[in-house]
């Protein structure tokens, strides 16, 4: 059928009204996930839901925390969807998160939920620390592999480490909030500065001291085991090392800021991230899920690793955030790498 001109423009203006209506509404998510990731997630979530449009805005787990703090008169952010634990606890003690239960959190493992009767973040997937060693590079310089923390202080490593600064890094913070676990507070700030002697330098990511062992640019990278497993996968020459000392973790969660203008849409995407199919998208890049049952192995993650995660305090590690990032500027800021 033919189109007179009297009722065709209607009719497109019509299509024009419906094409706008299907993505009227855009959230700004605030995230630390992998960047490599981030296109994956919003494409999975669009699936379900193509009118709501998620504007990513993405940096490491410190500068986001901070953004936020930042923001805390003027919120920015509708959600926040991949961000350490122990940071939404501390957003969550100066009153900016907006509790919300989504549909499907009793699936979950309790340690993955924020406590009370309405949590206010849950969470998505844990990572872990460990030691990415590449042993063409260590034999060339005559290391040998360490075992523990404490081997990573011994005169051979000097020049050869290179781990993430905590106050850009979720993956540094939970090292050295660890550490003030494991050895105690004066035992663990002894051990930083021992470790500091043999540290080449400090990065603002987490992924990035594991992708340098991986390049051969240096031999030894504290980073987190499955940035290692992915790196191995992919042929480069790693060891990925547990400490025999435990190790440090952390969660990805998210919550919803308060105060958003689009709160049915955050209340979507929440729901959305607690699904066995959004676990299933996290398990490509975590071994460990919120949902029991959905991970399966990842090639490469070492034996041992989940044995070896110490009993996190996250409300210390919260608690003390900003006293322990403050005494860590002040004693080792000197070998961060410039910022950019």
């Amino acid at each position: 059928m033919k189109l007179t001109k009297t009722w065709a423009a209607p009719l497109f203006a019509s299509v024009l009204a419906a094409t706008a209506a299907q993505a009227e509404t855009e959230l700004t998510v605030y995230t630390a996930i992998e960047a490599e990731d981030l296109a994956r997630y919003a494409e999975t979530f669009n699936a379900h839901h193509p009118d709501i449009k998620v504007n990513w805005v993405r940096d490491s787990t410190g500068v986001v925390t901070a953004k936020l703090l930042a923001e805390r008169d003027n919120p920015q952010a509708d959600v926040v969807w991949g961000l350490a634990a122990t940071s939404l606890l501390l957003l969550k003690s100066e009153g900016m998160l907006e509790p919300y239960a989504p549909a499907g959190v009793e699936m979950l493992d309790p340690k993955f939920v924020d406590a009370g009767d309405t949590p206010t973040w849950v969470g998505m997937d844990a990572w872990v620390a460990s030691v990415c060693y590449n042993t063409i590079e260590a034999e060339k310089a005559g290391l040998t592999p360490p075992t523990s923390w404490k081997d990573l202080t011994n005169e051979m490593y000097k020049g050869h480490v290179i781990m993430p600064n905590p106050n850009s890094s979720g993956t540094g913070f939970l090292d050295v909030s660890s550490w003030l676990q494991m050895f105690g507070e004066e035992g663990g700030w002894e051990y930083m500065d021992a470790l500091h002697e043999n540290i080449a330098r400090y990065t603002h990511s987490g992924s990035k001291p594991c992708k340098l062992a991986a390049a051969g640019e240096i031999p030894i990278g504290v980073s987190f085991a499955f940035r290692g497993a992915k790196s191995k996968a992919d042929g480069a020459p790693l060891e990925i090392i547990v400490p025999s000392e435990g190790v440090g973790w952390d969660m990805e969660a998210t919550a919803i800021v308060a105060g958003t203008d689009d709160l049915e849409a955050a209340q979507k995407l929440v729901d959305f991230t607690v699904t066995k199919e959004a676990m299933e998208m996290y398990n490509s890049g975590y071994a460990v899920v919120a949902m029991p049952g959905v991970a399966k192995p990842v090639k490469f993650f070492p034996e041992g690793l989940l044995d070896a995660m110490i009993a996190n305090d996250f409300e210390f590690a919260a608690n003390n955030r900003a006293s322990i990032l403050e005494e860590w500027q002040k004693r080792y800021d000197g070998k961060s790498e410039p910022k950019g």
